[in-house]
């Protein structure tokens, strides 16, 4: 089975330069940016935890989104880091990097709460339907505290506009089968996992 990558292979999770005085240094995410493109990046994530998104506000996200995107125009895909453990504040950000002019967004399972699955479901959906942007759901429960199932995922691979899975789960067993039960694209989030999550049918990475 040949599953076609949507945000291509390579997707670099941007961090956010600040300067001495802890403020965003925006020639500094200009130049990265740039930088980013010239050396064959397929996509940007920006605003995730690597951007240093716990400590940067919504006006921020948004211009950071802003920023990135009128640097790197249509040459590669910027895919916006929209979601905390708030679903309506989640659904605001999401609009809001839509607005910006992000190409997609990367969705985190609501962490700390621990909510059921049922509960996990309805976040990603409720994502899903707030903009028309693709979204790649983010499993990664040794920070968010949960898991995203093997069955929740299968079953979130239905909506339209779940178009990806960013798996640093662990359990390389877990998403072979999911791989094969949904078909949904799945981007490495672990990179000592990135050999062998290739040998079950991943389409690339975040790193």
């Amino acid at each position: 089975m040949s599953i076609t990558p949507p945000f291509g292979r390579l997707i670099t999770a941007m961090v956010t330069p600040f300067n001495k005085d802890g403020e965003i240094d925006w020639a500094g995410v200009e130049k990265l940016a740039a930088h980013l493109v010239s050396t064959g990046h397929d996509g940007i994530v920006v605003n995730g935890t690597t951007g240093e998104a716990p400590t940067t506000s919504d006006d921020e996200k948004d211009q950071i989104v802003s920023v990135v995107k009128k640097v790197v125009g249509a040459k590669i895909q910027v895919i916006a880091g929209a979601g905390n453990n708030e679903t309506s504040h989640s659904v605001v950000q999401a609009q809001r990097a839509a607005k910006a002019g992000a190409d997609g967004l990367l969705v985190v399972t609501p962490y700390y709460n621990k909510p059921p699955q049922a509960g996990i479901a309805a976040h990603f959906r409720a994502m899903a339907d707030a903009t028309d942007l693709s979204v790649m759901i983010y499993d990664i429960p040794g920070r968010t505290g949960i898991e995203i199932e093997s069955d929740t995922i299968v079953a979130l691979a239905e909506h339209p506009r779940i178009a990806a899975l960013k798996d640093a789960k662990g359990n390389v067993a877990a998403t072979s089968w999911v791989i094969k039960r949904s078909g949904i694209p799945v981007y490495s989030g672990d990179d000592i996992l990135n050999l062998p999550l290739l040998s079950v049918g991943a389409v690339g990475f975040v790193s």
